[in-house]
């Protein structure tokens, strides 16, 4: 019995593992659809700012030099002060000048003195010619040397007049309103006209020097030439300035100019603005980046900016058609709008794009969408200044 039942069992086992063998194996369940984030392409009224470097610089910036030579006696001002019209600069050593002066006094006394005599001989003159006691020919000599002395007291007036001038011009005072300088030469120095003391520069307005490319001067000649026509007083103020921090600076700017010249390098000109600077926070030498906007671009068609891969040159986004199967669409960048893309061309409005999840997609395969929601900073940046045009 123990060896029959030994025998039963295996072969009770090896017929159930050919029943199961012969069985059909189960179906596996299709793979889902894979989950990927999308947005609509929007549309929107967006305005097209361009954006440039700049460096500041006092709106005037005067040299000053002194009139006259002498040594320097007096610096009356401290190096980077706030100074006003005629507020006193510099002082040269008076004494010479004032010896000039005196001088000058004496022989324009000597000259009135000669000139006092001559009238009286040509009053007595004057009298003897119609007695005929003289002669009229020495009348009218007498009538020269009057004639003479008035010369000599009229050029030694000249002469203490211009002592005079010089005297004042020992003290140097500002020209216009601003912020001097370091001063260059030092009390004791013997300074002469070709010697630059210092620089007063106003800051209040300051001025911001940038360079425009020659193709966007060529679009926006006309808008240049527009506003340079018009009054100071009457240009817009809608040049927005950004600090070296990231910074907007409260207060926005007006165009000013454009330089005369284009650079021949490489065909760009130098422009100016102006930007109010009442607390002079702002100072020569700073770099910032100016930015107005240019045009205004009407139906714009908007996507994120991480929905665009490219590839040599190549431009391309997934879009989800209504079966939701993917499909990859060359598309058109045009400027930038804060973190999205301008599409200009491959895409409408309102058509659905991956943003997340493109490397999950297949052209012509199926996915699952779902709404793509932004992060704060995206949704931030949405409401930022559009970007300049891309190169």
């Amino acid at each position: 019995m123990k060896r029959i039942c030994l025998f039963v069992v295996p072969v009770a086992f090896i017929a159930v593992v050919l029943l199961a063998g012969c069985s059909k194996p189960p179906e596996a369940a299709p793979a889902a659809p894979p989950e990927v984030f999308v947005t609509a392409a929007a549309e929107a009224d967006v305005p097209i700012s361009a954006e440039a470097i700049a460096t500041l610089d006092g709106s005037t910036n005067t040299r000053i030099h002194a009139q006259v030579s002498g040594y320097l006696i007096r610096q009356a001002y401290p190096d980077g002060a706030v100074v006003n019209a005629g507020d006193l600069l510099f002082e040269i050593d008076p004494k010479p000048f004032r010896a000039d002066l005196d001088k000058a006094k004496a022989a324009l006394a000597n000259a009135q003195a000669q000139e006092l005599r001559t009238k009286q001989d040509l009053d007595r003159y004057a009298a003897l010619v119609k007695s005929g006691a003289v002669t009229q020919q020495e009348y009218q000599i007498e009538v020269q040397n009057n004639l003479s002395a008035q010369a000599a007291v009229n050029s030694a007036q000249a002469s203490v007049t211009m002592a005079q001038i010089n005297l004042g011009y020992t003290k140097i005072t500002s020209p216009i309103d601003g912020v001097a300088g370091r001063a260059i030469p030092g009390v004791g120095d013997l300074i002469s006209p070709s010697t630059t003391l210092t620089t007063v520069s106003t800051v209040d307005p300051i001025q911001a020097e940038f360079t425009l490319p020659e193709q966007f001067y060529r679009a926006n000649a006309d808008w240049i030439a527009k506003i340079s026509a018009m009054p100071m007083a009457d240009r817009p103020e809608n040049i927005e300035m950004i600090l070296a921090d990231g910074a907007s600076y409260p207060k926005k700017g007006k165009f000013f100019s454009v330089k005369r010249q284009i650079q021949t390098s490489n065909g760009a000109s130098t422009a100016y603005a102006l930007f109010p600077n009442p607390d002079r926070v702002l100072r020569p030498g700073q770099y910032v980046r100016v930015r107005a906007v240019t045009q205004q671009i009407t139906g714009a068609v908007l996507i994120p900016q991480r929905c665009v891969t490219q590839w040599q040159g190549i431009n391309q986004v997934i879009a989800i058609k209504p079966d939701n199967t993917a499909e990859a669409r060359n598309v058109t960048l045009g400027n930038r709008a804060g973190s999205s893309w301008i599409i200009t061309s491959g895409l409408k409005p309102g058509e659905r794009v991956v943003v997340e999840g493109l490397q999950k997609c297949t052209p012509g395969g199926l996915v699952n969408p779902q709404p793509y929601v932004p992060p704060a900073s995206d949704a931030s940046a949405k409401n930022a200044p559009p970007a300049p045009p891309s190169p």
